[in-house]
């Protein structure tokens, strides 16, 4: 069997390249999908294989990465494939902050029991579609396709300082596309039930692992970050969203919430609670809500501030200043800018 990445010819039994140490894997024929050489399914379309359809390293090789970088496309947000390719090498194995959400259609099993498979599959199409468009909206990636819903993310590979927002958001965008899109069906399919999703929200930290050779994105979770998305999701009524304590504190003031209260769940000692956005806020930004309910002491940025100051003395006298200010998602640009502009300091803008 010959490696898909350094063309040496290692013998049918390998499990590892001689030749580069890299674990040797075989593509399904049907979807493309990088199978361990044992399987005699495919992971992702349940193909199987057949002595004829072994696949080999040398139909794997013959994927070009323009190829590869095509696929993937369909499951990230305009422009984030590029930018994960561009800093591979500085995310994998980062932690980080993350929004997790999950989405699952309710009443599937039952749905797709009483329909024909040719009715249901180009129902399940739009939906899939329908959930993956509306988090790339957001810049959002979905990290799974799971059955009839997905698991996406918000902040990861790329961090995102208003990710819990975007994924309420994203949220709220699905329920009301999922609605019109069960309207229309409603009309060709008088007997069809409703299709309402539950969706769940949780924020926590998550390790980025690595980017296979199939430029397949991984990410595995620290603590129960990813488990406790999927029991919000668990406890939402069928067309509504909950999220967990994190993530409300961190979206409190932008969104109008109902509490429900503590709810027992698997794996928690205690009970945790749990909140229902109902719809979004006249608050602009995060900023805005700490603003109004008030900032914490401003430490750290002294020198920055200074800075900033120093060029708008320089301004004022003739002389042009530009500044830019670069950094990681969330560490304080909005905050630094209020304070340059916060009349206390005595900066007449």
């Amino acid at each position: 069997m010959q490696c898909s990445k350094c063309d040496f010819d290692n013998p049918d039994q390998a499990k590892y390249c001689g030749g580069c140490g890299d674990k040797l894997e075989i593509l399904c024929p049907q979807c493309n999908y990088i199978n361990p050489l044992n399987h005699k399914f495919c992971n992702e379309c349940g193909q199987k294989f057949s002595a004829d359809q072994q696949p080999s390293a040398e139909s794997a090789a013959a994927i070009s990465e323009e190829d590869k970088f095509e696929k993937i496309q369909k499951y990230l947000p305009k422009g984030i494939a590029e930018k994960i390719i561009a800093q591979k090498g500085r995310i994998e194995g980062e932690r980080k902050q993350v929004t997790v959400m999950f989405c699952d259609l309710v009443g599937f099993s039952t749905m797709s029991a009483s329909l024909d498979p040719e009715v249901i599959y180009p129902i399940m199409d739009r939906v899939q579609e329908i959930l993956i468009h509306k988090v790339h909206d957001y810049e959002g990636i979905v990290n799974k396709m799971i059955g009839d819903g997905i698991m996406a993310l918000f902040g990861a590979p790329i961090a995102l300082e208003d990710a819990p927002q975007r994924a309420i958001r994203s949220a709220f965008s699905i329920h009301q596309e999922i609605s019109k899109f069960s309207d229309s069906l409603k009309k060709q399919q008088k007997l069809l039930p409703p299709l309402q999703m539950r969706i769940g929200i949780h924020t926590g930290p998550v390790v980025v692992g690595t980017i296979g050779n199939n430029l397949r994105v991984e990410f595995t979770a620290v603590g129960d970050t990813v488990n406790l998305a999927s029991r919000m999701e668990g406890l939402a009524e069928p067309g509504t969203t909950c999220v967990s304590e994190q993530t409300y504190k961190l979206t409190e003031g932008l969104f109008h919430y109902e509490a429900i209260g503590e709810r027992k769940v698997k794996g928690r000692k205690g009970g945790i609670k749990v909140y229902r956005p109902i719809t979004p806020s006249t608050s602009r930004s995060q900023f805005e809500v700490s603003s109004e309910l008030g900032l914490t002491p401003f430490i750290g940025r002294e020198r920055e501030l200074e800075l900033l100051l120093d060029a708008f003395e320089r301004a004022k006298s003739g002389r042009g200043q530009v500044f830019s200010i670069i950094s990681e998602a969330g560490v304080g640009k909005s905050r630094l800018i209020y304070e340059f502009r916060n009349p206390g300091l005595h900066v007449p803008l």
